[in-house]
């Protein structure tokens, strides 16, 4: 009996219904049709996997982390909570193969920005397996996430999942790199309650709503063996400085800047939880501190202030989103005091977000289709950010995702962007500062 023959059995099936986690009912009063909260999750391989033999392993991938088997409970608007129900399957088919084209991972990565999974059918995630024009050998799989219910972490896990069941090869994560566990020194934290900076609108914003994106591959960064920073904190400098010269050549004055950094502390093996887990802390940057001529002393501050946001124990989104979702009115009325307190806090988000997945843990090893050559992730971003910016390594390659919200930013403004990340990217492995 194979691996795919075996039954697995639904474990927490008699869990039939979960109220939902602050993160997920925050999310679930600020949805827009228009504006669709996807996360993406395009992962290329050298081969073709075969549709029906994933079909197989990724529903088996399912049944192994029952907590995605869910959906969103009917119910009045008046009632105090919003509730998952947990299923003994998918109710609906979770893999499926679009048709093929010259232009077919462009149209897929149009449907991941576009088309969110329905809450109401579980599991709130779809899978396509889309033919590569450029590679006729291989294909790409389209994890697309509906981020009311799940993160990307959590489904790469599913996926890492579905890969060993498909090919019979060991995919459990590398060990984490390890960091000494050093004393967090008191650090400075500029920017108190000044409003940050904002990405300021661009030259070829298009008029409909919705989300645009690049993606693009990039060196891994280099850095001194005995370096105090790290590549994330790189990524970090390079998405400040970038954003920083966008709005300078756009007659913005320099200002603070605030951008947000998720956290993950959950393991990556098989008993990792899934759902929405990562924390969101705001990494601050003051004016001042971003010249091009300053670059190596703000990748030490900059690695002082991570590590000490990193190390504060806070509730995912604040205490102030737990007040929002305490279970004292009904949720239709929490949904409009939520959105109405996004509204008016508008001016005081965060400059941007930047989501480093880091090194994918996962071999994501398909067996007669190979491992996985690239990975990209891209987050949402609808305004008042208007941009992410995700990241994660594969193969010794960066894959970046710059995603942007479209009545702000066209795709040769992403293009633009692109260019400014690379150049500060790279200005953060050398102490000659930016060249021309």
């Amino acid at each position: 009996m194979t691996a795919l023959d075996r039954p697995v059995p639904h474990r927490h099936a008699e869990m039939r219904r979960l109220p939902f986690p602050v993160v997920d009912e925050i999310a679930r009063h600020c949805l827009q049709d228009e504006e669709p909260e996807t996360v993406h999750i395009e992962v290329h391989l050298p081969g073709r996997v075969d549709p029906e033999r994933l079909t197989r392993a990724f529903t088996e991938a399912l049944g192994r982390h029952p907590r995605i088997l869910m959906r969103e409970a009917p119910g009045p608007w008046y009632r105090r909570r919003y509730t998952w129900e947990l299923t003994a399957g998918p109710d609906l088919p979770v893999v499926s193969v679009p048709e093929p084209g010259p232009d077919a991972l462009e149209r897929a990565r149009r449907r991941a920005l576009a088309e969110a999974p329905p809450l109401d059918a579980s599991p709130p995630v779809r899978l396509e397996v889309v033919r590569d024009p450029e590679r006729p050998d291989g294909c790409v799989l389209f994890l697309v996430i509906n981020h009311t219910a799940l993160d990307g972490p959590a489904c790469l896990r599913v996926l890492a999942t579905a890969a060993e069941l498909y090919g019979g090869r060991d995919n459990a994560p590398a060990a984490p790199p390890v960091r000494a566990d050093e004393a967090v020194p008191p650090v400075d934290m500029p920017g108190g309650l000044a409003r940050p900076a904002h990405v300021a609108p661009g030259r070829s914003p298009e008029p409909r709503p919705g989300n645009g994106m690049l993606v693009a591959e990039l060196p891994v960064p280099k850095r001194p063996k005995d370096a105090p920073y790290t590549v994330n904190d790189q990524l970090m400098v390079a998405t400040a400085l970038m954003i920083a010269h966008w709005n300078r050549e756009r007659g913005r004055a320099p200002r603070p800047m605030r951008i947000t950094m998720p956290v993950d502390d959950r393991p990556r093996d098989a008993s990792m939880p899934i759902g929405n887990g990562t924390r969101l802390v705001e990494v601050p940057f003051a004016a001042a501190e971003l010249g091009e001529d300053r670059i190596r002393d703000l990748l030490r501050t900059t690695s002082l202030r991570t590590r000490a946001l990193k190390a504060l124990d806070r509730p995912q989104l604040g205490h102030g989103a737990a007040l929002l979702t305490a279970p004292v009115l009904p949720v239709g009325v929490r949904a409009a005091l939520t959105r109405g307190l996004r509204r008016a806090a508008g001016p005081w988000t965060s400059t941007t977000l930047l989501s480093n997945i880091g090194r994918v843990p996962y071999a994501l090893d398909f067996g007669d289709a190979g491992r996985a050559e690239a990975v990209w992730f891209s987050a949402p971003a609808r305004l008042p950010r208007g941009l992410t910016v995700t990241t994660a390594s594969t193969a010794g390659r960066l894959h970046l995702a710059l995603r942007w919200s479209r009545t702000l930013l066209g795709p040769a403004d992403g293009a633009r962007l692109r260019d400014l990340f690379e150049r500060y990217l790279h200005a953060t492995e050398t102490d000659e500062g930016v060249g021309p």
